[in-house]
């Protein structure tokens, strides 16, 4: 039995963006007048920018609508990522190409919105490498609801069962699991204090991710 689709997850993942978008919330916290640390924030890693911003709105008592929160800090993060100097995370590349010699499809799912997942996939030249990419924002429910995961496997037209997904976020494991999927764990330190025990397999290099390792997990 094979597995028939590789999942992956985009912030922390393939790019390490958590701490552009730690800084950008902070700054965009700092303009509605609170000051937070990165602590406060990562409960949030992996959730869709409305819902992280609905829950930060009511908590905070931010008088603008989320939209308008929101509208604020892409602008900053898109202007940013633009700037940085970031390649995709180590090892990445070479996943991607074990998977397309396995021709095995590959697959985003990710919480963030469409605009900077195009802008990522666009700075890295990625366009090509991915049959389906799915924004939580374009699903019913975010992480860790299973939506965009489920909706993944469903436009590649496969079974969830035999998806493998890369995740460094509870969110993003749970909703994993909650799609019925195998799961890989990347322990992104710059993710944060991240719970990833409910992983299938949890690596610290991406480079330790191997095919046949792939098909251990599926045995389990």
């Amino acid at each position: 039995m094979m597995i028939q689709a590789f999942i992956f997850d985009m912030d922390g993942v393939i790019i390490d963006s958590e701490p552009l978008h730690f800084d950008v919330d902070r700054q965009t916290m700092a303009y509605y007048g609170h000051s937070v640390t990165q602590e406060d924030l990562e409960r949030y890693v992996g959730m869709t920018n409305p819902e992280q911003w609905a829950i930060i709105r009511e908590e905070y008592g931010i008088g603008p609508t989320t939209e308008e929160i929101i509208e604020y800090q892409m602008g900053r993060k898109i202007e940013q990522l633009r700037l940085a100097e970031l390649e995709p995370i180590e090892g990445i590349c070479e996943l991607l190409e074990e998977l397309k010699k396995g021709e095995i499809p590959r697959a985003i799912a990710s919480s963030s919105p469409p605009i900077f997942i195009e802008a990522v996939l666009e700075k890295f030249g990625l366009q090509g490498e991915f049959a389906v990419v799915v924004s939580g924002e374009r699903v019913p429910k975010g992480k860790p609801a299973p939506d965009v995961y489920l909706r993944a496997a469903e436009l590649l037209g496969v079974d969830p069962f035999f998806c493998v997904v890369l995740e460094d976020s509870k969110h993003g494991i749970d909703a994993a699991k909650a799609a019925g999927m195998h799961c890989i764990g990347y322990v992104n330190p710059n993710s944060g204090n991240q719970d990833l025990s409910r992983a299938d397999l949890i690596v610290s290099a991406i480079g330790d991710i191997r095919l046949e390792d792939l098909a251990k997990i599926e045995a389990e």
